[in-house]
């Protein structure tokens, strides 16, 4: 497994290298050692492998999760992003509302589509936008944009993904992903 995890943005690759280079130097241990730590955990919830290290040895979740995912590739959040991605989106009305999505960036210069555990993001120098389907095939679209920006746009609340993304618009189907939509997605993405 590479240390890293693909779909990252330049400005991830800098802030993924500050944390391996500075991991050392600011922990008294290597990466590898901590690695070796980590497989002591007696824990096996990626969550409370978290908690552990921060209670145990002062451990942040940043360095935690790089920590972690180096110790058990296979729980990473990054390890199968396809996996991760056919599990999230299993209904294929959110999947239609996805793609819609996809289409509508795919020729914005510089993208990065990422998966999440929780959601799909999308980036360029910074997430702009991010989908997370719902049950019944509902998709909540995440924006970088003010949510004044389209009476349509509502406040986020408790997402879990960007701080910087300021509104949400809930899509029920592809056809949702409309010209105003699309406009929202460019805005966001000049944004970023």
């Amino acid at each position: 497994m590479s240390d890293k995890p693909s779909s990252m943005t330049a400005r991830q690759e800098k802030w993924f290298a500050s944390i391996l280079e500075s991991m050392a130097r600011e922990t008294g241990k290597t990466l590898d050692e901590w690695v070796e730590i980590a497989r002591t955990c007696p824990e096996t919830r990626p969550g409370a492998r978290k908690a552990w290290f921060k209670a145990t040895h002062g451990i942040g979740t940043n360095r935690a999760s790089v920590i972690l995912g180096k110790a058990f590739p296979e729980s990473a959040h990054w390890a199968e992003p396809d996996n991760l991605r056919e599990t999230l989106w299993a209904d294929a009305h959110a999947r239609a509302v996805l793609e819609a999505i996809e289409a509508a960036v795919a020729d914005v210069p510089g993208l990065v589509s990422a998966q999440r555990k929780g959601f799909t993001a999308f980036s360029r120098e910074y997430q702009f936008a991010a989908a997370r389907p719902l049950k019944g095939g509902i998709v909540r679209l995440g924006l970088a944009v003010d949510p004044s920006s389209d009476p349509r746009l509502e406040l986020p609340k408790n997402e879990g993904w960007s701080e910087r993304l300021k509104s949400v618009r809930l899509l029920t189907s592809a056809a949702d992903v409309d010209t105003s939509v699309k406009a929202l997605l460019r805005q966001a993405w000049e944004r970023s």
